[in-house]
C-alpha cells in the first residue's frame, strides 16, 4: 500500500518511497543517547543563574561574589546543594533512563574535592565526599552513568602553572571507595571559555596542550574504564554574542586541538542557539519556531564534525552540554514554546549520528527539564519522556515532509519488532497539514492552548503528576490513512505493525 498526501501528486510520489515499512536505517545511537545535566554547582550548592521569576530582586541588589569570571554577579541566586535522595526527583529521572548524569559546567573547573572548613585557595567552591556519595548513589538509583570533568583552577597547578593530577586522582578513588565508575570525562568545562571557567590568566591554546599530556596519560591509568571525551569547546559555527562587559579572548577549537592532541575516545561539543536575556541575548519567541532558530543545532554540529574529520577521523560525537540558550535560558524555556527546539535536536542530532545529546539541566534555572522548586515536570520533560517511549536507537529515513513547516524523523519503536516510531513537528502556528500513513497507528500530539505556557496537553488532556506518580501515556488510534497534524502541535505515532526489515 502506498502513502499519498493531499497537497500534489508530486509529494505524494515523494512520501510513497518512505513508507514505515520500506524507510531505509541511517544510523544508530547509544542507549543513553537522550541523557541529561546536573551542574556541580547544584551539587555543592553556590550561586547559579538567578530565574527570571526572580528577576525583580535585581533590581537594585548589591554586587555579590560568585559566578564565572567577568560576569555580573547580580545574574545569579545562592541556592542550596541540590537533595538528590528526593523521592519525586529520583521518579521523574529514573523514567527517562537509561541516561548519562553529566555532572560539571563552569563552576566545576574550580570546585576543590574534600573536607575542607574554609575554600582552599585557588578554588571557588568545595565538593564534600558525602555531596559526592550523593551523586553516585542518585546515578545508580536512576540508572545514570556519570559523565563529568575536573578542577582546572590555579590550584590545582604546579610552579609552572601546569596541571597536577592530585585532585583528580582524589575524586576519582572516592568514586570507586563510594561503588562508583566515571563513564566518560572532558578534561575541563569549555575550554575555548577558559578565561570565564577559571583557567589562569592568560592561558591559551599552548598551556591547554601542554595541560592535556599531562591529563590524558593519567586518566588512562588511572580510571581505564573512563571514555576520554574532548574538548567540549562551544561558542562556534554560529556566533553566540557574547555579552557586553565580558572582555573574555576566546580560544579557537582547532587551535586546542592542534595543540592538545587528540586522544579522545568521542569528539565531545557544547551547543547552545544564542545567549539568553540575562546575558543581553537578541533572540525573540516570536522566532523560536522559525527554520533559521532551528537548524542551528545542525550548522554547530556540522562545524564541529568538520574538526572531527580533520583531527579524530572516525570517533563518534557526544553532544554534552545543550539548552535552548546559554545563561541559564530564555524566559520561554521553561514553557512548551521551547519543545519544538528540543524534539527537533534530538530528531536531527540522531540522523547525524551523533550519539549522546546531554541537556542542561535536569533541574535548575530556567532551561531545567523540572521546575527547581517544585519539581514538576516542565514541558521538555514531557517531550523527554514520550521520546524515551517511542523512539529507539535505529534512526530511519523518514523521506520528506508534508510541507516546509513540518520537521519528519523515524527510529525503529522501542520494544516492538518491526515496528517504526514517527516524529512529525509542525511548526506552523496557523495551519494544519496531513500525513498520509498507511496503516494504522497510535497517535500521540503535544499541543498547549498557550505556546508560552507550563501546561501540554497529550491528546487534549493535561499531562500532569498524580502526586510523585506519572500519568498513564495513552494514545489515540488511527486508522490507516490521513493524521492531521494541527498548527503548532508535536505528535509521535507508534506504527507496531510497519513490518520495517531494519527494526527486526
Amino acid at each position: 500500500m502506498k502513502i499519498t498526501v493531499l497537497l500534489a501528486a508530486s509529494a505524494a510520489a515523494c512520501l510513497a518511497q518512505t513508507a514505515p515499512g520500506a524507510m531505509p536505517r541511517l544510523t544508530t545511537v547509544e542507549e543513553r543517547f537522550q541523557s541529561f545535566n546536573i551542574e556541580m554547582v547544584e551539587v555543592t550548592g553556590g550561586r547559579f543563574w538567578r530565574p527570571y521569576r526572580e528577576v525583580a530582586k535585581l533590581l537594585g541588589a548589591p554586587a555579590a561574589p560568585g559566578g564565572p569570571a567577568g560576569m555580573d554577579p547580580n545574574l545569579y541566586m545562592q541556592r542550596p546543594p541540590i537533595d538528590l535522595t528526593n523521592a519525586r526527583l529520583r521518579k521523574l529521572a529514573a523514567a527517562l533512563g537509561p541516561a548519562c548524569v553529566r555532572v560539571s559546567g563552569t563552576w566545576a573547573n574550580s570546585t576543590y574535592y574534600g573536607e575542607a572548613a574554609q575554600t582552599p585557595a585557588g578554588f571557588g567552591g568545595v565538593l564534600t565526599p558525602a555531596e559526592w556519595k550523593g551523586v553516585v548513589d542518585f546515578s545508580r538509583a536512576v540508572n545514570a552513568k556519570i559523565v563529568t570533568s575536573f578542577a582546572t583552577s590555579a590550584g590545582v597547578r604546579d610552579g609552572s602553572g601546569v596541571w597536577t593530577p592530585t585532585q583528580a586522582k582524589a575524586f576519582l578513588d572516592a568514586t570507586k571507595s563510594f561503588g562508583g565508575s566515571i563513564a566518560a570525562a572532558e578534561f575541563m568545562n569549555e575550554p575555548t571559555f577558559a578565561a570565564m571557567g577559571g583557567a589562569p590568566k592568560g592561558y591559551d591554546a599552548a598551556a591547554y596542550g601542554r595541560d592535556v599530556a599531562v591529563f590524558t596519560p593519567f586518566l588512562r591509568k588511572a580510571s581505564p574504564e573512563t571514555k576520554i571525551l574532548g574538548p567540549g569547546s562551544v561558542g562556534e559555527g554560529v556566533a553566540l554574542g557574547p555579552p557586553s562587559g565580558m572582555a573574555l579572548m576566546m580560544l579557537k577549537g582547532e587551535e586546542l586541538l592542534a595543540k592538545g592532541g587528540v586522544d579522545f575516545d568521542a569528539f565531545s561539543y557544547h551547543f547552545y542557539g544564542g545567549v539568553s536575556k540575562r546575558c543581553q541575548g537578541k533572540e525573540t519567541p516570536e522566532a523560536a519556531l522559525s527554520a533559521e532558530w532551528l537548524s542551528r543545532t545542525d550548522r554547530v554540529e556540522a562545524f564541529y564534525a568538520g574538526l572531527r574529520d580533520k583531527f579524530a577521523p572516525g570517533k563518534p560525537m557526544w553532544l554534552t552540554e545543550t539548552g535552548d540558550a546559554a545563561c541559564g535560558g530564555n524566559p520561554w524555556g521553561a514553557t512548551f514554546l521551547d519543545s519544538f527546539r528540543y524534539l527537533h535536536q534530538l530528531g536531527s542530532l540522531a540522523r547525524r549520528g551523533v550519539q549522546v545529546v546531554a541537556h542542561n539541566t535536569l533541574a535548575a534555572s530556567d532551561y531545567g527539564l523540572l521546575d527547581e522548586q517544585t519539581l514538576q515536570p516542565r514541558p521538555n520533560y514531557w517531550s523527554a519522556l514520550l521520546w524515551r517511549k517511542f523512539m529507539g536507537t535505529t534512526a530511519l529515513d523518514a523521506g520528506a515532509a508534508p510541507s516546509e513547516n513540518v520537521y519528519l524523523y523515524a527510529h525503529c519503536l522501542r520494544g516492538s519488532k518491526g515496528g517504526v516510531a514517527l516524529l512529525a513537528i509542525n511548526t506552523d502556528r496557523a495551519a494544519a497539514t496531513t500525513l498520509n500513513v498507511p496503516v494504522k497507528s497510535e497517535r500521540y500530539t503535544l499541543s498547549a492552548a498557550k505556546l508560552e505556557g507550563s501546561r501540554v496537553d497529550l491528546n487534549g488532556t493535561e499531562l500532569q503528576l498524580s502526586g510523585d506518580n506519572l500519568p498513564a501515556i495513552k494514545g489515540a488510534a488511527e486508522k490507516a490513512g490521513a493524521v492531521k497534524l494541527a498548527p503548532a502541535s508535536i505528535t509521535f505515532l507508534a506504527i507496531a505493525g510497519a513490518k520495517n526489515p531494519s527494526c527486526q
